[in-house]
């Protein structure tokens, strides 16, 4: 069981919102860094920006790749981390080609994984691939988690948050069940209270996604 004073560590302090401004962005950072966080997200536009804020923290800076329908050729998803790793990204949170899945083109995912996760590695970043549960069935959930551990992905990660559905029990046990603890997992997308983010922590997740990171540290609702 998790000790309530150690959730801080298990989370991604997220702002992914459309209408996000600057003023919102460095306002994350500052909660990061004053919470100890694992890191923040924010959209690939104000990775400059979080980068300054966040200097000499230790809080890492993660974004988004595709994000979020996930559907972009290989070759573009490559050269999105290839612009946010050289601006200072850490860890990168790609999206999944939902649209190759749902056409039982599964050589295209290999591909897709086996090329963005070789570029993220040499790079020495962290890569944490989304899957959007909600649009996948339990078999695909499966071969993708099977794919990951096949491909060395560093996190799987259940959800963008903007689908209709995210993270929820039942899949973060589904998807520690069959990454064989090579992968770690990421449960984001709906997460808003400290009971919800320990639920997720004792199904097997490893970090949390949420924008509700300083109510869950301080146990509010």
């Amino acid at each position: 069981m998790i000790k309530p004073e150690e959730i801080n560590k298990y989370i991604d302090h997220t702002n992914l919102k459309a209408d996000a401004g600057i003023d919102h962005i460095k306002v994350l950072c500052e909660e990061a860094i004053k919470y100890n966080f694992a890191a923040v997200c924010v959209p690939p536009y104000f990775i400059d920006h979080a980068k300054t804020w966040l200097y000499n923290s230790n809080v890492l800076l993660c974004t988004v790749i595709s994000f979020p329908l996930g559907y972009q050729q290989t070759k573009v998803k490559i050269e999105e981390c290839k612009k946010v790793i050289i601006a200072g990204a850490d860890e990168l949170d790609v999206v999944v080609n939902i649209a190759a899945i749902k056409s039982n083109d599964w050589l295209t995912i290999r591909n897709e994984l086996e090329n963005i996760s070789t570029f993220i590695h040499l790079k020495k970043k962290v890569m944490k691939l989304i899957f959007e549960t909600s649009y996948l069935t339990e078999v695909e959930i499966i071969k993708l988690c099977h794919l990951c551990v096949e491909f060395k992905i560093d996190f799987a990660k259940t959800s963008t948050g903007f689908s209709s559905e995210g993270a929820t029990i039942h899949n973060v046990k589904l998807m520690k069940d069959n990454l064989g603890g090579f992968v770690k997992i990421k449960a984001s997308g709906g997460i808003k209270s400290r009971e919800m983010a320990i639920m997720m922590i004792d199904a097997g997740a490893d970090r949390i996604g949420t924008s509700s990171g300083v109510s869950i540290v301080n146990n509010k609702y």
